[in-house]
């Protein structure tokens, strides 16, 4: 749930794969599917599907599924075409939110978001009118026990990191998407191992949510897209109020 804190949103995924474990798998073998499609089967020629693996790691995600997946990428197995698609929202309170999504069907999904859409009273924005507010970058968290914090800022910048952060949590270390994978590697080269790592988008601007009944329809819209089958992410630019 990209539109709570990083921290939250830690949370929030560790919770999902205990409740949704078998849906989860499957929007991650469609990633899987889709980068070793694009550029091989082999994580060490094909960044894109490191990635991928590094979300299944977190995931506990079996390697049988794994190895099923790639094969469908690369032609081992009969598998169906995936197509991906960025879907710009503008959600409750003037919320925006990017969803990107992984179909096999896009005049199904479409039809799909756009009722879920009505459902909460919002609909699709026009094109450009919510990419603009976000950037993409490389993001890596790690809790505040696991590392001291001077070690972990002079390898995360040493490494080409554009920006890190202190907070009471923990630490957020940003890259451009280009040196992400250095930076990640870096860390872990150190036996360090993030709560969260990976590409995402970032909200330039964000709308503080205060009202309660403002909070529960943005994070009912954003539960309810992440549920659907074929969303692979929802980043948004609200900022929750803090537990």
């Amino acid at each position: 749930m990209s539109g709570h804190s990083k921290w939250a949103k830690v949370k929030h995924f560790k919770g999902a794969i205990d409740a949704k474990r078998g849906k989860i798998f499957s929007k991650l073998a469609k990633e899987i599917t889709i980068a070793a499609k694009t550029a091989g089967g082999d994580p060490a020629m094909n960044p894109r599907l490191r990635m991928v693996l590094l979300k299944c790691r977190a995931a506990n995600m079996p390697n049988d599924n794994i190895e099923r997946a790639v094969k469908r990428g690369t032609g081992g197995e009969d598998g169906v075409s995936y197509e991906e698609l960025t879907y710009e929202i503008y959600g409750p309170n003037g919320v925006a939110m990017l969803v990107e999504l992984t179909t096999d069907n896009r005049n199904r999904t479409s039809q799909e978001i756009r009722s879920l859409l009505r459902e909460h009273g919002c609909s699709l924005a026009s094109a450009g009118s919510v990419t603009r507010l976000f950037h993409r970058k490389g993001q890596i968290v790690l809790p505040r026990e696991a590392v001291n914090e001077d070690q972990l800022m002079e390898i995360a910048l040493e490494a080409g990191a554009e920006d890190f952060k202190a907070e009471a949590e923990g630490f957020e270390i940003i890259t451009t998407p280009g040196q992400f994978e250095a930076v990640h590697k870096a860390i872990e080269a150190k036996g360090l191992k993030p709560a969260m790592a990976g590409i995402t988008e970032l909200p330039t601007i964000t709308v503080p949510l205060s009202d309660p009944h403002a909070v529960a329809s943005v994070e009912k819209l954003i539960e309810a897209l992440e549920d659907h089958d074929d969303v692979k992410e929802v980043y948004s630019n609200a900022e929750f109020p803090h537990a």
